[in-house]
């Protein structure tokens, strides 16, 4: 399946059903006079977070969603019916945005979340309403009142715990597909990763949603290489693995160079926690993995790791340092476990 992380779409809500205008006339019968039913409300337009849809390709075939009219109001003080809403379905961790691109109308980040984004409008008034002491046969009713139409973006944003950030080549899909089920492309080319991939991770008997974006590169924000435009995808990451290439001839300049894109993309994140892994040891001698390492830790000021994806040493250890940082409802989980006290292997809570 194609991945797709941004649609523009057009919706409108359904107009209200016209009232109608009718009398009652029926012979022997008295006191007949306006019974014009009121128009039906039209239908709205629905946005559904759904868990098993992870891109928005099918926006790509159908960008005009319309919902129904409202039927219109009938005699013997009938109300017409309501026009059908239409709900659009789409992933968990989607931005709904204005067309400004820049206004967030909604996020989407619950399964099952659900948000009008355009409601219908309401039927008018038959002419039974205006029925009055002093207008006892009124001969108008009201039109239906519009529906809203407006254009809005689907932006995209994979929900993950920890996302990985680095050069091309620095083996993040590698690494994403030894320590996780994920199969991403690995080749020994750059750009082998043209969208995001996720992957689930098990450690210290939690799930860690790992997500690998393309590699970035000097001069990313001005869209160098692929750009920026992926980095939206590590927006909701607790933490992220910044995996460096120590073949790289300056590991330094590799681990600035990314910090400076973070940093001119958004000042947010360039704040995460982040752990800093030195990939590919199984390609230099141990005495000159140490010195790359310890030239980086002094230019950094921080802890840096060292490992082979390839030859699976060292792994595990930057992913307890990075599990250290993920709190996405592990609290909860945590809160809700204490509150249950085991008696002779029956659970037993505080409200019993």
């Amino acid at each position: 399946m194609k991945f797709l992380d941004q649609a523009k779409i057009f919706v409108k809500s359904g107009d209200g059903g016209a009232g109608c205008v009718s009398f009652r006339r029926e012979k022997y019968i008295e006191f007949g006079g306006p019974n014009g039913g009121d128009g039906g409300k039209g239908g709205s337009v629905w946005v559904e977070a759904v868990a098993n849809l992870n891109t928005l390709i099918d926006f790509r075939y159908q960008q005009h969603f319309k919902a129904h009219k409202g039927y219109n109001g009938m005699g013997s003080d009938k109300t017409g019916p309501k026009g059908e809403d239409i709900v659009i379905k789409v992933p968990v961790g989607t931005e709904i945005l204005a067309d400004d691109q820049e206004t967030v109308i909604v996020d989407m980040v619950t399964p099952g979340q659900k948000y009008l984004l355009a409601k219908g409008g309401d039927g008018g008034r038959g002419n039974a309403q205006f029925k009055s002491s002093t207008n006892q046969a009124p001969r108008y009713a009201e039109p239906g009142w519009p529906g809203q139409e407006l254009w809005v973006w689907l932006r995209l944003k994979v929900i993950a715990d920890v996302g990985l950030i680095g050069m091309p080549n620095a083996g993040k899909s590698t690494f994403l597909s030894v320590v996780t089920s994920a199969r991403p492309k690995i080749a020994d080319y750059p750009f082998t990763t043209l969208h995001p991939n996720l992957g689930v991770a098990w450690v210290d008997g939690y799930e860690m949603v790992i997500a690998d974006i393309p590699g970035l590169i000097e001069g990313a924000h001005e869209g160098v290489g692929l750009g920026d435009r992926f980095l939206k995808h590590v927006e909701r990451c607790s933490a992220f693995l910044h995996l460096i290439d120590i073949t790289s001839d300056d590991v330094v300049k590799a681990y600035k160079d990314i910090r400076r894109e973070l940093e001119l993309y958004n000042e947010k994140l360039a704040q995460k926690p982040e752990i800093v892994v030195l990939n590919k040891a199984d390609s230099l001698s141990e005495k000159e993995a140490n010195k790359k390492q310890q030239a980086l830790e002094k230019a950094i000021g921080k802890k840096v790791f060292v490992m082979s994806a390839v030859a699976k040493k060292g792994i595990f250890e930057s992913l307890i340092e990075v599990n250290k940082f993920i709190t996405r409802d592990r609290k909860k989980k945590d809160e809700s476990e204490e509150k249950i006290i085991v008696v002779e292997n029956k659970p037993w809570s505080p409200l019993d």
